[in-house]
């Protein structure tokens, strides 16, 4: 089994405090994209649709590209400082990891969890169900401090 290093979770992995939404959707990028970024809208965090929406189809994508998982959980947790999205799929065996070593020359796939990992203020996965797990879930966080960081 290849060792795969992430960031590490909030400690505790909790959900972070805050407004909670939820979908239970076919494993397809476009619907949970649109769901993030209403709910990002409508919670006064329009400056961070556009990355959030990026980051939720990249980690989407990921479940339909290398999963057999008919259907993602997205859970989005939001506050004035930050926005956490959960992403859960059905598939505990493929734990996704960036690849360092992309060529833009030749390389078609591989970037999306370099952008996850260069929009995000942390980002990260959890297995459940102990030494035989039953799901992962890949999460990113956005913070309302990095909307200035990355404009700048």
């Amino acid at each position: 089994m290849t060792s795969v290093t992430v960031p590490p979770s909030p400690a505790p992995y909790l959900p972070q405090r805050g407004e909670r939404y939820r979908l239970v959707a076919p494993n397809a990028p476009r619907i949970v994209r649109d769901f993030v970024a209403t709910v990002l809208r409508v919670a006064g965090h329009a400056s961070l649709v556009d990355d959030a929406r990026l980051c939720a189809s990249e980690v989407v994508s990921n479940a339909y590209c290398h999963t057999e998982s008919p259907q993602v959980r997205v859970k989005v947790t939001v506050n004035r400082r930050q926005v956490t999205v959960y992403v859960t799929d059905d598939d505990p065996g493929s734990t996704p990891c960036p690849r360092t070593a992309v060529r833009p020359d030749r390389d078609e796939r591989g970037r999306g969890l370099l952008l996850v990992d260069a929009l995000a203020a942390r980002w990260g996965t959890t297995a459940y169900g102990a030494r035989s797990p039953l799901s992962k879930t890949v999460w990113f966080t956005l913070s309302a401090a990095s909307e200035t960081h990355l404009s700048a």
